[in-house]
């Protein structure tokens, strides 16, 4: 679990994150949403320690991240992963030597310990067969797969994504949305997701964060989305018709019963 208590974060004297409170779950997919220049990617390079919060503290099960020294930092990072944007994975290296670089850099296990675990991590997102081809040698969707192996690798208990579903077509987006929920609640991890896809607010929003101009202006979960009554919520989540339409269905069938 992560407890974020009163943070505020502002650059030469332009608040950007004021006074922000809440609680990540563990064993939940937690979501940070909000608009572009809202403040969410500065919220989640607070939690993660690539920024410094002005005030306020970061709770790593009762560890408050703002105020740990290096070797404290470092043994926390080794309980983080990170699945980026674009994957970020190294062109040089094949799918199987990317999962098996973080535990190459941080772990003290035997070579053939480590190997058996990234095969293990790659037969978990059903890339089993792709060890051994180059990243330009595979789809968007088997990349992300890849990278959320690789996250995975040092069994974290704090797993971070930044925009998942970036650039994937809306079936495969699916796809790595069930696959992330299904390994947050398997492992039971602190996930924390940045996203704007509205698909994954509401297939997998267990715990939902919605921040407007730096402040924490609503959290509740996907079906909470539906019937909420906050203007400034529902003028993000219900922007296209598609997602007007499917509110006003399940209000429809609400009156039904």
């Amino acid at each position: 679990m992560i407890e974020v208590q009163h943070i505020i974060k502002s650059f030469e004297g332009r608040i950007v994150l004021n006074d922000i409170s809440t609680v990540f779950e563990k064993g939940k997919t937690n979501l940070i949403i909000g608009r572009s220049g809202s403040g969410k990617t500065v919220f989640m390079k607070n939690i993660i320690g690539l920024m410094k919060p002005d005030s306020g503290k970061i709770l790593y099960d009762g560890r408050n991240l703002p105020q740990m020294g290096k070797q404290e930092l470092n043994a926390l990072r080794k309980e983080m992963g990170m699945l980026f944007q674009g994957s970020a994975l190294f062109d040089s290296m094949t799918v199987l030597e990317n999962v098996m670089f973080p535990l190459d850099m941080f772990s003290k296990d035997t070579n053939k310990e480590k190997l058996k675990r990234a095969q293990f991590c790659l037969e978990r997102v059903n890339l089993k067969d792709a060890g051994h081809l180059y990243p330009s040698e595979i789809s968007g969707g088997m990349m992300k797969r890849a990278a959320i192996a690789r996250a995975i690798s040092l069994n974290p208990k704090y797993l971070f994504c930044d925009e998942p579903n970036s650039g994937l077509d809306p079936k495969t987006s699916l796809i790595i949305d069930d696959l992330i929920h299904d390994i947050t609640q398997e492992y039971n991890m602190t996930t924390v997701i940045n996203t704007h896809d509205m698909n994954s607010v509401m297939n997998i929003g267990d715990n939902i964060i919605f921040i407007k101009e730096g402040m924490m202006e609503w959290q509740g979960n996907s079906k909470q989305v539906m019937t909420s009554t906050n203007k400034a919520l529902n003028d993000f989540v219900f922007a296209s018709d598609l997602f007007r339409k499917v509110k006003e269905v399940e209000n429809a069938s609400e009156e039904i019963i």
